[in-house]
This record gives C-alpha cells, sequence and structure tokens, in this order.
C-alpha cells in the first residue's frame, strides 16, 4: 500500500485521525519509525503550507502508534528566516510522538563547505544485490523498499550497516518527506556487534538537512547507520544519507534501546 493513502487522513486540522493503512506499515507493535515521523511532518506541512524548506528537526519516539491517533501543530516561533513548528501524534490521549521541526529560508551564504564524501563508495546501486530477501526484514520493508547491498560482503564493517534503498513505487513525495521516511529505514549498526540476537528501539532521532532544495531522479539513497558507543542496554548511532551520486542529503543522530 502506498505511504500516500497513509497520509490521506492528514488534513492538517488537529484532531482525531484513523490510520486505516497502518497494518502496511508496522514494524512490531507499532508504526515504523519513519512513517510516524512522516506523519508528524506531514501535520505540519499541512497546518502550515506557507512554511520555508526543512533544515533540521527532532522527533521522540514515546509510546507506539497505531491506527487510531489524534493530530497537533503550533507554530512555536516564526521569525525573519526560521521558522519553528512543533507537532505531535497522540494515542489514547497520550503523547506517542513528539517532533520539532526547524524551516529556514535560503540566504546569501557567508561560509561554504561540501560535505564529506562517504568512504568506501561502493559505486551505484544498478549492480548490487539485493538485501533483506524474504523473510529476512519486517513485512513493511519487503513491501514498500528495494534494498540493495551498500558495503562488500564477507569484510568487518565493524558496527556500520550501509544499504542502498528506494521506494518500490512512485509515491509522489517530495525530497524531504522521502528523507523523513527512509532515513530511519536502516536497523542500529548495534546490531552488527551484538552478543545475542533480540529486540531493538528507536528512542529518539535527531538530523539536518543539508540539501533542502535539491532532487533525486532515481529515488535512490544510500543509508548507513553507524553506532559510536554501545554499553549499558544503549547505543548512540549517526544516520547518514547519500543520493546515487555521492551528495550527502541528511546527516543525524539516534538513541537505540538495545535488548536481549
Amino acid at each position: 500500500m502506498t505511504i500516500a493513502s497513509l497520509l490521506n487522513p492528514i488534513t492538517g486540522t488537529p484532531g482525531p485521525a484513523r490510520l486505516d493503512h497502518a497494518s502496511d506499515w508496522m514494524q512490531g507493535r507499532t508504526l515504523y519509525g519513519g512513517a510516524s515521523a512522516l506523519i508528524a511532518y506531514t501535520m505540519a506541512v499541512r497546518a502550515f503550507p506557507d512554511l520555508p524548506p526543512l533544515r533540521a528537526a527532532q522527533i521522540a519516539f514515546v509510546a507506539p502508534i497505531g491506527e487510531e491517533i489524534e493530530l497537533n501543530a503550533q507554530i512555536v516561533r516564526r521569525g525573519r528566516n526560521v521558522t519553528q513548528v512543533r507537532s505531535e501524534v497522540l494515542s489514547g490521549g497520550k503523547p506517542a510522538l513528539t517532533a520539532f521541526w526547524l524551516f529556514g529560508t535560503s540566504r546569501e551564504p557567508n561560509a561554504r563547505r561540501p560535505s564529506d564524501s562517504p568512504d568506501n563508495w561502493p559505486g551505484g546501486p544498478e549492480e548490487a544485490a539485493t538485501a533483506m530477501k524474504t523473510g529476512q526484514a519486517p513485512a513493511f520493508i519487503q513491501n514498500n523498499f528495494d534494498v540493495r547491498f551498500g558495503q562488500s560482503k564477507g569484510e568487518d564493517h565493524g558496527a556500520t550497516i550501509r544499504r542502498w534503498a528506494r521506494l518500490t513505487e512512485d509515491h509522489g513525495l517530495d525530497l524531504i518527506s522521502q528523507l523523513v521516511l527512509m532515513g530511519d529505514v536502516m536497523p542500529p549498526g548495534a546490531m552488527r556487534i551484538m552478543q545475542r540476537m533480540g529486540p531493538i528501539s528507536s528512542i529518539n532521532w535527531s538530523f539536518n538537512v543539508l540539501e533542502p532544495e535539491a532532487t533525486n531522479a532515481d529515488g535512490w539513497f544510500l543509508a548507513e547507520n553507524a553506532s559510536q558507543h554501545a554499553d549499558a542496554g544503549y547505543s548512540s548511532e549517526r544516520l547518514r544519507m547519500w543520493d546515487s551520486n555521492g551528495r550527502q542529503m541528511l546527516d543525524g543522530l539516534q538513541c537505540v534501546a538495545i535488548f536481549g
């Protein structure tokens, strides 16, 4: 089921909403984190359609999200160049996701520094082998994403997971919505160093959008999750995404709970 079907109930008007197609995007007992974040982002931009491009976000995954939700959004501050918006997804009358979005107009730059190219660029996705085959990934990934290897197999990559990913259908999403939906699609890099398999859960996600007004014609993104520190049941992860030309689009951090 397309992501557009999931987003259709979001009108920008605060209040209850029913996500009739939530089952197609579930990860365990909650909506997949990227889809949950996209619902909150869509609520913000539909409530305030004159916003400038998204520059950054801070998202807290508080509780499970299912079909029956409530939505709200408010402008926290509107400055000369930057507008800050808070949106929330509530479940059972309690916060399930809280998001803080920073939108900013472009200005004449006073500093320029291109983002670094990724180490060990794997080449384009066209010839890469398929990853996360049937039975190796949650149903929402297998039904909605084409995922391919973005690093060589059989080598020690430490606590880093890198994969090519794109939506399997033309969902009609703009670039920012694609980044919000797909930025959390990879499992944490800490999975590579877990001593035993067990559940994992994203707690928060903070990211900067580096090229908010760019385009990505082929829809492919190279997504990388790398554990920077893992201990005591948590992992601090760096999340990055590049387009198929090696241009970095997103730079983020996430705290993940590691159970088992």
